[in-house]
């Protein structure tokens, strides 16, 4: 049915958005790779210290999924910034040898531009990632990486989302190597190349999702639970939901649902559990354990046997490093938040009191 302000079709734009992500991912393989071992090399060489991350909204859920990387590949400390200690308090740390990421799809707010340019007075290496390398924070970092994924016009981002995650995974990995080079002992360095095909194969079982998307379609609120690499995903499937359906949707960290919020859990409770298959889906089953012995209308995004011992879910291609696999776990819940939002009625194009470029101070 097509809107009749508008005369469009609700959730054109963002189904179509969606849809273009593997060609996203081929072209930032194809295109973008080679810059970005470039730019790898280059803050390599200076050999940074300490990173930080700073970003906003879903971008700021890539760049915790940096700080995963980070952590684990590069064995370097990482932290997410908080951007008022310098734009609204005047703090100025010393940033000597630091590595500041700044991740923005659009490169248009004020405060992350801001904190960037003050980053870069404190001695820090800056590097933007962006959808826009004509953006003022482009313009104001050492460092730029072009996320490739195109103008994207519906308010819920999903292609710059992947692409995000993507471009960040190969800077870790470039910063990984000698000179920038991918080494295929490193895991997921192997894999990237079959991303784009993998990722094909699961939108295209978006039937599945819409089956899924019944049991949420009357929902009162939603938690959503994942540990490691899967955690980013989780406060994204969050964000993705509640910006679109208007559901109240939590994310926790396994560990942190243990701690006290499980107690609000109870038999008619719909909690999304992604599952990632190695470390982070060990960690995760005491969690998962406890929920099914709450009775919990449990969902689990992740391998066919966690899948199996679910209420329901959806099974996610198996061999895929844990490291990348982020890039494939969100594409059935952007698909969720999509067909959810349209079983009530609603235009996931074009959410209620959001603007594309957030401007905040």
């Amino acid at each position: 049915m097509s809107d009749p302000h508008t005369g469009s079709v609700p959730g054109r734009i963002m189904a179509a958005e969606m849809a273009e992500q593997p060609a996203v991912l081929q072209r930032i393989l194809d295109e973008g790779a080679p810059k970005i071992r470039e730019i790898a090399a280059g803050i390599a060489a200076r050999s940074p210290r300490f990173v930080l991350l700073t970003a906003r909204g879903t971008s700021d859920n890539a760049a915790l999924y940096a700080k995963y990387l980070v952590e684990i590949l590069l064995g370097k400390p990482a932290g997410l910034t908080s951007m008022s200690t310098i734009t609204a308090y005047g703090a100025q740390p010393d940033l000597t040898d630091v590595l500041a990421i700044t991740v923005s799809q659009s490169g248009g707010s004020p405060d992350l531009v801001a904190s960037t340019k003050a980053a870069r007075e404190a001695g820090a290496i800056t590097l933007a990632v962006t959808n826009n390398p004509d953006s003022p924070l482009a313009e104001v970092s050492e460092f730029h990486i072009d996320v490739l994924a195109g103008p994207e016009k519906a308010l819920p981002a999903t292609k710059t989302y992947t692409a995000e995650l993507l471009a960040l995974y190969l800077l870790v990995e470039g910063l990984r190597g000698d000179g920038g080079t991918f080494r295929p002992e490193a895991g997921g360095g192997s894999a990237v190349k079959e991303l784009p095909g993998l990722a094909a194969g699961v939108l295209a079982r978006q039937a599945e999702v819409k089956a899924l998307a019944e049991r949420y379609r009357f929902a009162q609120r939603l938690v959503i639970t994942s540990r490691g690499y899967g955690y980013p995903t989780a406060r994204e499937a969050a964000l993705k939901l509640m910006e679109t359906t208007y559901i109240p949707a939590t994310p926790f960290s396994g560990a942190d649902l243990l701690h006290g919020p499980l107690a609000m859990v109870d038999n008619v409770s719909p909690v999304i559990a992604i599952v990632p298959d190695g470390k982070g889906g060990e960690a995760l089953q005491p969690v998962l354990d406890r929920l099914r012995g709450r009775g919990a209308d449990l969902v689990v995004i992740g391998q066919q046997a966690q899948v199996d011992a679910a209420s329901a879910g959806f099974a996610l291609p198996a061999g895929v490093p844990e490291e990348v696999q982020p890039i494939l776990e969100i594409l059935p819940l952007q698909q969720l938040a999509y067909e959810v939002t349209i079983a009530r009625g609603q235009d996931p194009d074009a959410p209620r009191a959001l603007a594309k470029v957030t401007e905040t101070h």
